[in-house]
């Protein structure tokens, strides 16, 4: 085997959530590239069957499902997709998830709870409902997409960054839980360009000032952090556990500078 052989995943079945666009669509065509077969998860209907197609133009096989992580109690239905319709269940890839940025005072206990249950609560319980299948073919691969977010403080990212850093932990704890059968690791994303970031990305200045504060430049690609997942998931990680790989452009502060004021005194 060469160690460009290490990076395929030929007959493993892969189950990207979050996998219309962006990041996840790059992940699922990646693995599929590499030769998984793959399950894409997403709520757009027309986003999972474009990039199902798309994967299918590798020569593997592909099954798109219009699903929304938040339905916590369906989530082990995306686990018997891959096992009734491709035969079982080897990467998953918790990619769903994110939050808007706002402020302290401004943000909810309603806000503050859904972040964390999109980004971490719907990975928790996806591993989970994955376990079964992947220990039926004797192992797999868990990679969740985490965020520099979660181990940099920045303002307004109070609900994000603390539901990041939440989600990098799991990983690590539940990758004690399952080693040695089935290996958890996760990747830090920095800032990629995403639709995710469109609303700031339209701004010129905004761009160049986030690209000068990131020591390589630029901003990520999805096709970036798709090499991560792709790396973390095939026998090339095979000796990689509770992992989480900062995949950011080096950056060490934030750089996404949202330019919210200090607090003010109340005044009468």
């Amino acid at each position: 085997m060469t160690v460009l052989d290490r990076f395929r995943v030929d007959g493993r079945v892969a189950l990207v959530t979050g996998a219309g666009r962006g990041i996840g669509r790059a992940s699922a065509l990646a693995l599929a590239e590499a030769g998984a077969d793959v399950v894409v998860a997403a709520r757009t209907v027309e986003q999972v069957d474009a990039v199902a197609e798309e994967a299918r133009r590798f020569g593997v096989r592909a099954e798109p499902v219009a699903f929304d992580v938040m339905e916590i109690d369906r989530l082990g239905e995306l686990v018997e997709v891959a096992v009734a319709r491709l035969g079982g269940l080897d990467i998953v890839v918790n990619n769903a998830g994110g939050s808007f940025p706002k402020p302290l005072l401004d943000t909810s206990v309603t806000s503050f709870e859904r972040a964390f249950r999109f980004n971490v609560t719907t990975a928790f319980e996806l591993t989970k409902q994955a376990v079964p299948a992947m220990l039926d073919r004797g192992g797999g691969s868990v990679v969740n997409i985490s965020s520099a977010a979660g181990r940099m403080a920045d303002r307004g990212f109070v609900a994000y960054g603390t539901a990041k850093a939440a989600l990098t932990h799991l990983t690590k704890l539940t990758a004690a839980d399952l080693a040695p059968r089935i290996r958890v690791n996760g990747i830090a994303v920095g800032s990629v360009a995403t639709s995710a970031l469109e609303m700031v990305l339209g701004d010129d200045a905004v761009r160049a000032a986030m690209e000068g504060a990131t020591p390589l430049r630029r901003l990520g690609q999805p096709e970036d952090i798709a090499a991560g997942v792709l790396f973390l998931a095939s026998p090339a990680g095979s000796f990689i556990t509770g992992k989480v790989i900062e995949i950011d452009g080096g950056i060490q502060v934030g750089n996404l500078g949202l330019g919210l004021p200090d607090l003010e005194p109340d005044r009468p």
